[in-house]
């Protein structure tokens, strides 16, 4: 349903442009990019849907929307809605742990754009190993906490 939902949001904008939420994760990792290189900066491609990334003047990296974590969200949203418990925990646990993803996902970018501009041949690895590896570390780990603590299959400390 999730999917559903972002496909619809997504199938409401012109072909080669860039959606909001991918839009606002750019704006995020420039902004973290520049408390560390001033010469970090995005800009926006005039023919593709996706925003250039700079690093120390050089383009390193595109921001495509596949970079904005919306799918990891949606997976961690429905894990919890899956194994759902009481109704205010279950919408602060994903709240914040939406928040905690998308914070991870943007210091996620920003880490992987500074590491490209340094090992440029270690780019694939990074991209499609290590990252990957450690935001969905992060999801498993809260899925996790969410079963075992919180979710309605959570086993009660007996004393």
């Amino acid at each position: 349903m999730l999917t559903f939902l972002y496909q619809r949001f997504l199938n409401g904008f012109e072909d080669n442009k860039i959606d909001p939420i991918t839009r606002m994760v750019s704006e995020n990792t420039q902004l973290v990019l520049q408390l560390f290189n001033t010469g970090s900066y995005i800009e926006e491609s005039g023919v593709h849907p996706f925003m250039k990334l700079f690093y120390n003047q050089k383009y390193v990296a595109r921001i495509v929307e596949g970079c904005n974590a919306i799918s990891v969200l949606i997976l961690f949203i429905s894990f919890v809605i899956a194994f759902s418990g009481k109704l205010k925990a279950t919408v602060l646990f994903i709240f914040g742990g939406s928040l905690l993803i998308y914070g991870l996902n943007v210091l996620r970018i920003a880490a992987l754009s500074a590491l490209i501009f340094y090992f440029p041949k270690q780019a694939s690895f990074l991209h499609g190993v290590l990252f990957p590896l450690c935001i969905y570390g992060v999801v498993f780990v809260l899925w996790l906490i969410w079963v075992r603590k919180f979710s309605r299959y959570a086993k009660e400390d007996v004393k």
